[in-house]
């Protein structure tokens, strides 16, 4: 199997599919960063160590061949879907998260993926991440120590 997928493969892998006016055969960027799509932010876990804690090994769970959906609108819309090569990716959701904010975290072994119908994909090298909602900021907005402020460069926003 290659290293680097398409979105064409990722709409194959997860059953998602996405909107006509995304490239299918471009090669998705894998990046080791702080990212968003959509209405999720995807942190890694360097970032918030102080901030969040994860369990030890249990509660974790395979990623599944098709994918796992880590969040769907309220109105049963659209799908943020991770998807991994089998045996590569885990995901758990029992995390402690001062924010309130975490659906939960992944660590993965090799590239693993999100795929969106709006948003195309985007790739996650490997390590360990925090899956967090987006939230807009009310004015009095604290943030973790552990978050470098002028990295972040942004502000919270609205679901």
């Amino acid at each position: 199997m290659r290293m680097s997928k398409t979105l064409s493969d990722l709409t194959r892998l997860s059953g998602v599919q996405v909107l006509d006016h995304l490239e299918q055969e471009v090669a998705v960027p894998v990046i080791a960063d702080l990212q968003a799509q959509g209405d999720l932010i995807v942190i890694p876990h360097d970032l918030v160590r102080d901030d969040v804690v994860l369990p030890p090994d249990h509660g974790w769970r395979d990623v599944p061949p098709e994918g796992l959906d880590l969040l769907r609108s309220a109105a049963g819309g659209n799908p943020h879907c991770l998807v991994a090569e089998p045996g590569t990716c885990r995901w758990v959701t029992h995390i402690r998260d001062g924010s309130g904010l975490s659906l939960g975290a992944l660590t993965t072994t090799r590239p693993a993926y999100l795929i969106h119908p709006e948003h195309g994909g985007s790739g996650l090298a490997p390590g360990t991440y925090v899956v967090r909602r987006q939230r807009e900021g009310t004015g009095d907005v604290r943030l973790p120590r552990s978050f470098n402020r002028r990295r972040l460069g942004a502000r919270l926003v609205a679901d």
